[in-house]
């Protein structure tokens, strides 16, 4: 009987020492499972680096802190300021030549298109009257070109003061147009200017004004200009041809620039971000200058070379952890 008793008490000992031991087990290994990546985390390589930056082999908790951004550097430039304007192809020499005398013209030689030099004859009128007979009188160009205009026929009477044929130079072409008031003083003597047509999509061709009316057109309140073409003539302009003038009115070279989506007005001031060497953006006011569809002058504020936000910036707050991407 007591054997039996000893037995039993044998193993309900063994039985609640085997229970500790598989409760010790579990709680040991629950121990090092949640404190095992804890101490991962605080002494594994995704600690961030010095000065800010996320050390390499890791860290992804340290990426996802930085704002990705786009940067562009400060680099020097030209920005121009332009009007866009209306105009029209003239010859810049355009004479009607006219008869000496009065009567019945009795011969065209030329026709619209065809080349005159200066003193050809080219129509003759009979000047006669009834009852009297008068040798045929010759007209004459006074000038060489292209003949223009022809708006008389054989036949017609003319007096010496009716055009007999029009005739311009047309290797020297010109473009007139009429600048509003609001852009009339910055308008000067070889000021450049880029001409295009609709007959010519996509090219341009350099021009220079050459000429400024000396009052403006108190009807329309506009300045008219004249402006030559800058090299040899393509032979594809004509006079007659509807241009379009860009005419620059303001340019600054070799200044620091910009992109003008880079700049954020705040309160009146003008800011961007500035990424230093330690990934940290650092938020700048500056001052600004001349302005173009994609560039701004900055008259103060950043240094030549330093790197500004271009994208992303809206998100950021001044001493935030950023990463440049291409």
């Amino acid at each position: 009987m007591n054997k039996n008793k000893n037995r039993s008490s044998k193993w309900i000992t063994l039985i609640i020492v085997v229970l500790i031991l598989v409760f010790a087990g579990i709680i040991v290994t629950s121990y090092l499972g949640i404190g095992g990546p804890k101490s991962s985390a605080g002494s594994g390589s995704g600690r961030p680096a010095a000065g800010g930056g996320v050390q390499a082999g890791g860290g992804q908790a340290g990426s996802r802190n930085a704002t990705v951004i786009r940067a562009t550097p400060v680099v020097l430039g030209t920005i121009e300021n332009s009007v866009v304007i209306n105009g029209d192809v003239l010859t810049r020499t355009l004479v009607s030549i006219f008869p000496t005398m009065a009567g019945k013209v009795i011969e065209m030689r030329l026709q619209v298109g065809d080349r005159v030099s200066q003193g050809q004859t080219v129509a003759m009128v009979d000047p006669s009257r009834p009852g009297e007979v008068y040798s045929h009188s010759p007209v004459t160009s006074t000038i060489s070109g292209t003949v223009l205009q022809a708006p008389v026929s054989p036949g017609d009477t003319v007096t010496t003061g009716t055009a007999v044929y029009v005739v311009g130079n047309l290797e020297s072409l010109i473009v007139e147009t009429f600048v509003p008031e609001r852009f009339s003083t910055a308008v000067r003597m070889n000021l450049n200017a880029q001409v295009s047509f609709e007959a010519m999509p996509g090219e341009r061709f350099d021009a220079v004004i050459s000429e400024i009316s000396p009052v403006l057109d108190p009807a329309s309140r506009t300045l008219r200009i004249r402006l030559r073409f800058q090299g040899r003539i393509d032979p594809r302009i004509r006079a007659g041809m509807f241009a379009t003038v860009n005419l620059v009115t303001n340019s600054h070279t070799n200044i620091p620039v910009i992109p003008r989506g880079s700049v954020i007005n705040t309160y009146g001031s003008w800011i961007v971000f500035v990424v230093n060497k330690n990934n940290i953006a650092e938020r700048r006011v500056i001052s600004l200058g001349l302005e173009s569809e994609e560039l701004v002058e900055v008259t103060g504020g950043i240094e030549n070379g330093e790197l500004v936000v271009s994208a992303g910036q809206n998100f950021l707050s001044d001493g935030d952890l950023v990463r440049v991407v291409d």
